[in-house]
């Protein structure tokens, strides 16, 4: 099991056009990715499905853990670590 924790800088946290762009990414990978908000203290929710991840209510700010378990557990959480810094492929 690989795991993080990370702080979500864009202005509408995982809600919209982010939360879409963060989930079609954890589904790209086999490994099972659980995203917890942290700054609720919220139960892991399944970060594969948009509803969940809406419901996890991560606004601007808030601190997330990334969890990934399965044989690409490492790359997925790299690269939904990648998307986050980039601030999800969005300027500003």
């Amino acid at each position: 099991m690989v795991e993080t924790t990370i702080t979500i800088n864009h202005p509408v946290g995982l809600h919209a056009r982010p939360g879409v762009t963060f989930v079609q990414t954890a589904s790209k990978f086999q490994s099972k990715i659980s995203l917890a908000n942290l700054t609720r203290n919220s139960t892991e929710v399944n970060a594969k499905s948009i509803v969940s991840v809406i419901k996890a209510a991560v606004a601007q700010g808030h601190t997330i853990r990334l969890t990934a378990e399965g044989e690409d557990a490492q790359a997925a959480i790299d690269t939904l670590t990648q998307l986050i810094n980039d601030n999800f492929g969005e300027v500003g």
